[in-house]
């Protein structure tokens, strides 16, 4: 009897699972705490609205159109720019996040797929972070090593994190002394930033599973308007898996998609430059 090649190992990641877990807390307990002896300002819900802006537009804009497609290129300062919102987000380097995009794309559905839908809603929109996947390929990584400002990123991606999370409470401790410190931390810190994890968790999970496939049949990717709504105009998915080069995801000009028209914006201002759709 032959024996059998064992299944590759998936490796528990506490670390993540232990930063979840605290932001979780903080959501469930430190916000209904502070607003039985507090309130939030006008200062703190206009700093949640803007950073959540900023953050989701350094993925969708940034990690996912410039770096992961290359559907775009961009003069060094807006690129730093988008490197850092990014990051303000949370959701690892650019060199982690676009890697793991690039193997999705290249094997998607399949059990390479970082975030496969086959296995699942909860596995495709969070439980994947919490392991570490066996598939992860130095051939994915490696182009992204060559970029000096991702790298430049990754080097110093916890003080630019912290950065994310400390503006926001300076500004509100200049406010309202630390009322406001602890204030800004909660709403414009912690919950803005579980918001747009999982805003970008719906385009793995419910984009895959729930939706119109009016552009390809290949594969599970469905577009969901709705979805574009609260993440920049990435719910446009089955036309992104068509066509991934693409700098826009709604293709219409009426699809909401402010990631394409933020880009548009650029390349009119001289800033950047839209490379062809392949």
């Amino acid at each position: 009897m032959q024996n059998e090649t064992p299944a590759p190992y998936f490796k528990t990641d506490y670390f993540s699972i232990f930063l979840f877990s605290c932001i979780l807390l903080v959501i469930v307990v430190g916000l209904p705490v502070f607003c039985y002896f507090y309130d939030f300002s006008w200062l703190d819900w206009t700093l949640f609205g803007v950073f959540y802006v900023i953050t989701g537009l350094g993925i969708t804009v940034g990690y996912h159109r410039l770096i992961s497609h290359r559907s775009f290129t961009c003069k060094s300062i807006v690129k730093i720019g988008f490197l850092i919102a990014g990051a303000w987000a949370i959701e690892n380097t650019a060199l982690k996040w676009c890697s793991d995009h690039v193997r999705h794309h290249a094997k998607v559905d399949q059990t390479e797929d970082p975030y496969n839908a086959k296995k699942g809603f909860w596995h495709s929109h969070v439980l994947w972070v919490f392991t570490k996947s066996p598939y992860i390929s130095e051939k994915y990584v490696a182009p992204f090593r060559k970029d000096k400002w991702v790298m430049w990123q990754y080097k110093y991606y916890i003080p630019i994190v912290v950065s994310g999370f400390l503006l926001p409470c300076v500004l509100g401790y200049l406010h309202r002394g630390w009322v406001g410190f602890l204030s800004a931390f909660l709403l414009a810190g912690v919950l803005r930033a579980f918001l747009v994890l999982n805003s970008t968790f719906c385009i793995n999970s419910i984009c895959h599973l729930w939706g119109d496939q009016p552009y390809s049949e290949l594969n599970s990717s469905r577009d969901s308007w709705w979805i574009s709504l609260v993440t920049f105009g990435e719910g446009y998915h089955n036309y992104h898996h068509a066509y991934p080069r693409d700098y826009r995801n709604g293709p219409v000009w009426y699809n909401f998609d402010p990631s394409k028209w933020l880009i548009f914006f650029l390349s009119v201002i001289g800033l950047a430059k839209t490379t062809p759709a392949a």
